[in-house]
């Protein structure tokens, strides 16, 4: 079978290291997924992402279908030959997306009607049609249409979209059976339930019945607390089965990547490394740098001295700095390509600790990656 996990090992706070087949390579587990929503990692070509390593990336649904359309790209041979990325993608389903949309959508037990951001027009979003989507997009990793709230929601609110998503996703599967090859398509299901603990066993329990290739956990890491992320991530985790692989949608900074990885997270996402690179900030060694800063201005050293990127290895913060101030796109581009690298490369560090035995000790160490 073309989808395949391995579980290699197993610390014992339940950290786990993985190898993940797709029909498009292999995803060596913990993963960080660069995000590429409308089929482009914004400042990184591909051919940037390939030499930096990139695995799998993340397109999302909502803005493909609106623009340029689905059935578009499935007519130019779908999402990996149109972007020529030639490794696996994950396709969100487009659900948070469309909830963000407060005052454009309307949310029913049959789905969601919304208008377009980009023009006003109407759509209804079923969670067929998200299956449909992405099945005519091809990606590797196809999730199921959920229902995203704000936190914290109260109790009652948070079971009815709960008891939702879990409807959805039964219907998701079953459009999925009759529409899509298992062989080329691996189906997650997604597990909400706010930050309510009961809920959340109980939503993971009921979806991990159904049988999914894979399973995320969704609607965390939307402003509540880091420590109940990953109280709420832990209780998910903990009752999805071991066998196969849990995604945490939307995370995170990377001070906090390893509490997330100790919760038994196997792939996660983020826009934090290009959209702060966008607006001067660099995530290093000794901490976040903002580059735009005066104090930088005659600075000779790299960004990180402990990092071997190709951004690293050839400018200065004072050139860097230089080319924000100057509104040049390249300082855009060389920070992009600082960030993704170093995500890419704590998630190196995380795997090799996990094959070591040294887990523990390199997750205090994350801490001071948070320092100014």
């Amino acid at each position: 079978m073309p989808f395949r996990f391995e579980l290699l090992a197993t610390d014992p706070c339940g950290a786990r290291l993985g190898r993940l087949h797709t029909p498009h390579g292999i995803i060596d587990t913990p993963a960080f997924m660069p995000v590429g929503t409308a089929a482009s990692v914004k400042g990184l070509s591909q051919q940037a992402l390939e030499e930096l390593g990139v695995q799998v990336l993340l397109a999302n649904t909502y803005h493909l279908y609106l623009r340029p359309g689905h059935q578009l790209i499935a007519g130019l041979g779908g999402l990996h030959q149109f972007m020529s990325w030639p490794r696996a993608i994950l396709t969100d389903s487009g659900g948070y997306q469309v909830f963000s949309l407060a005052d454009l959508r309307k949310v029913s037990d049959e789905g969601v009607r919304f208008r377009s951001h980009l023009d006003g027009s109407e759509h209804f979003l079923t969670p067929e049609l998200a299956v449909e989507i992405q099945w005519a997009l091809g990606s590797d990793i196809a999730m199921v249409l959920d229902e995203c709230i704000a936190a914290p929601a109260p109790y009652d609110d948070a079971a009815r979209a709960a008891a939702r998503t879990l409807e959805w996703a039964r219907r998701s599967r079953s459009h999925f059976e009759k529409t899509a090859d298992p062989g080329c398509q691996a189906q997650f299901a997604i597990a909400q339930g706010g930050t309510h603990p009961a809920l959340r066993r109980e939503n993971a329990d009921a979806l991990a019945a159904l049988d999914f290739p894979g399973y995320a956990v969704g609607g965390l890491a939307i402003g509540e607390p880091h420590e109940t992320t990953c109280a709420m991530t832990s209780e998910a985790a903990r009752r999805l089965p071991p066998e196969k692989p849990r995604y945490l949608m939307g995370v995170g900074f990377p001070e906090d990547i390893a509490d997330y990885v100790a919760c038994g997270i196997d792939m996660m996402d983020c826009v934090l490394p290009t959209r702060n690179a966008r607006n001067g900030c660099a995530f290093t060694s000794h901490g976040r740098i903002i580059i735009k800063n005066s104090e930088y201005t005659s600075d000779t050293r790299p960004l990180d001295e402990n990092c071997a990127c190709a951004a690293c290895a050839r400018y200065s913060r004072a050139y860097l700095r230089h080319l924000f101030r100057a509104g040049e796109i390249l300082a855009a581009v060389l920070l992009t390509h600082h960030n993704v690298h170093f995500y890419l490369h704590l998630m190196r560090r995380l795997r090799d600790s996990l094959r070591q035995g040294t887990f523990s000790s390199l997750r205090e160490s994350f801490r001071a990656l948070s320092s100014p």
